[in-house]
This record gives C-alpha cells, sequence and structure tokens, in this order.
C-alpha cells in the first residue's frame, strides 16, 4: 500500500494511504495485506443484515447435504471483503467508484478460510468530464490459503490528480 507521512504543524505527522491518478500503471500489480480470515459470526451476521434467507449460509446441517458438504460464506461478503482489502491501494483517495464489473466466484469459500486478495491495474485514462482526475481500472483476485481463487472482478474507479485530494483540500 502507498503511505506517505507529512508534517502537518510542527512536530506532528499525519499518515496518508491510496494513490493519486499519477502514481497507477497499467500492469502493476498491488498485493494487499494483511489476510483476512473469515469466521462464523461474519458469515452469518452479513447474511442477517443483508437478508440473505439461504440456509447454505448459516445452518450447518443443510450445507452438510449439500454436494459441499458445509456451508458457504455468502458471496456478497466475499466481494466485500475484497473490495476492503483493496482501499488503501486502489481507492483510498478516490472520488468515488464507478462500477464493478465481470464478478466471478470460480470456487467456494468455507468458514474458517482465509482470505488474501491483489490487484492489477487494467488501464487508466484521464476523465473527460473532470480536468484534475482520472479512471483506473483493476482486476481485484481473492484467492484462499491455499491460493485458489474464489472470486474476482473488475472495478472502476475516479481517481484525482496529485494535489486534488480531500486530503489536499482540507485539514482533517
Amino acid at each position: 500500500m502507498t503511505r506517505s507521512i507529512k508534517e502537518v504543524a510542527p512536530n506532528v505527522f499525519r499518515a496518508s494511504y491510496g494513490r493519486y491518478y499519477e502514481e497507477f500503471e497499467v500492469g502493476h500489480l498491488y498485493q494487499h495485506r494483511p489476510g483476512r480470515s473469515i469466521t462464523e459470526t461474519d458469515n452469518t451476521w452479513f447474511s442477517l443484515l443483508t437478508m440473505n434467507t439461504h440456509p447454505l449460509h448459516f445452518d450447518n446441517e443443510y450445507g452438510k447435504g449439500t454436494e459441499f458438504g458445509r456451508t458457504l460464506v455468502a458471496s456478497g461478503f466475499t466481494v466485500s471483503v475484497l473490495g476492503g482489502m483493496s482501499v488503501a491501494d486502489v481507492s483510498q483517495k478516490a472520488i468515488a467508484n464507478l462500477g464493478w464489473t465481470d464478478i466471478k466466484l470460480p470456487a467456494p469459500l468455507f468458514v474458517g478460510d482465509t482470505l488474501y486478495a491483489e490487484s492489477e491495474v487494467l488501464s487508466k485514462r484521464l476523465s473527460n468530464s473532470r480536468k484534475n482526475a482520472g479512471i483506473v481500472e483493476v482486476k481485484t483476485s481473492g484467492m484462499n490459503q491455499h491460493g485458489t481463487v474464489v472470486c474476482e472482478y473488475k472495478r472502476t474507479v475516479l481517481v484525482p490528480m496529485r494535489g486534488h485530494a480531500v486530503e489536499d483540500r482540507i485539514d482533517y
């Protein structure tokens, strides 16, 4: 993750995370760490909070009767955790997420698995509507502790140019 420290007052320092548009390079791969071990509580709460009533996500006996032999982590949770894991590297300075596409779930994620993530910069271009920003597209992949890809998607983000992020304009 990109991290810088700036002096905001004499002998007072503040960390800054994320990347400006100029810092993204097509082909760069960001490995997001640390990983995130998934608990049964995580999965159950997410399922309940999002009103996902499919018993495959919270009923262990039901899960035993499926081809997986146990409950699965809700796919929305997997996508959300990967998004969160990538923020410090991809969108900490972003103005907005513009879209998520091509979400794929090639293998199941189970309670007890540890999720790791990485994002590859696919493209970047200057924004047509905002003179101080650019559009960056990344492909984020999530792997379990065995290296098996369990989720991948493309995300497009509107990112400010150097000197034009919120933290560059206000003191918070």
